[in-house]
């Protein structure tokens, strides 16, 4: 039977498997008694995040546990699992490794700018930032996508965060001629010329963005609903959005 228990130190322990035991730790190090291997850490690890990966696996800080790096949904972050395979420790919040899910159908795409064929097979909404590091990127991998698949097109939403001063009047000026020419230069860092209409358009993406629970960029969604925040290389972008 599964438990879940809270420690004082407020680590949140999750129960993932009661069919192994090690023997008592000895004397010395106790990597030399106790082994997990990157591919024995992510078959435990899919069990809470099934596209999730382990990038590396070594002896944790706290006495009897592995420090586990991981990956999922373009997310890094670290958890501990103790030397009995029982309980994971996280580091990061497990659920935000989990994807979120949104109905895609109550996404609206009239103020949307597409990347890509009109008449693609295949959506997937994009909240990107013109002056977001992390869109800029993005929008180059989203490039190679629609290039490389003719049936995937990007719906890209304006949604220029507070911190990023200029990007507002970047994404209005993108809004304003719907242009993917213009959307291009906007987030390959080169300037745009001033709004050419009013800041409707783009409150309007704002708030949409803000009602569905967008609070960064970027951030995807897909048409079942998935949602997933950073960037990748197209061809993981292309396996994550076939679903793989």
């Amino acid at each position: 039977m599964k438990k879940v228990l809270v420690l004082v130190w407020s680590f949140l322990l999750i129960a993932v498997s009661s069919a192994f035991a090690f023997p008592p730790d000895k004397t010395g190090n106790c990597l030399d008694c106790h082994k997990l291997d990157k591919k024995e850490a992510e078959e435990i690890f899919k069990k809470i995040a099934p596209n999730g990966t382990v990038l590396d696996v070594k002896a944790a800080p706290v006495k009897s546990f592995w420090l586990i790096e991981v990956e999922a949904n373009g997310r890094r972050g670290g958890i501990m699992l103790d030397f009995s395979r029982k309980y994971l420790a996280q580091l990061t919040p497990l659920e935000a490794l989990i994807p979120k899910k949104v109905d895609f159908s109550k996404i609206s795409l009239k103020d949307a700018v597409v990347l890509g064929a009109k008449n693609a097979k295949k959506k997937v909404v994009v909240f990107s930032d013109p002056d977001c590091p992390y869109c800029r990127k993005l929008h180059e991998e989203m490039k190679q996508v629609i290039a490389k698949r003719k049936d995937i097109a990007f719906q890209v939403i304006m949604f220029p965060l507070p911190m990023h001063k200029e990007a507002y009047p970047k994404a209005q000026a993108v809004l304003c001629e719907k242009s993917g020419a213009l959307l291009d230069e906007a987030f390959s860092g080169k300037s745009v010329p001033e709004p050419k209409c009013s800041n409707e358009a783009l409150e309007r993406s704002i708030a949409h963005g803000k009602e569905l629970g967008i609070t960064g960029t970027p951030s995807l969604v897909r048409e079942d609903g998935t949602m997933m925040s950073g960037t990748m290389p197209a061809e993981k972008l292309i396996e994550w959005i076939d679903g793989k």
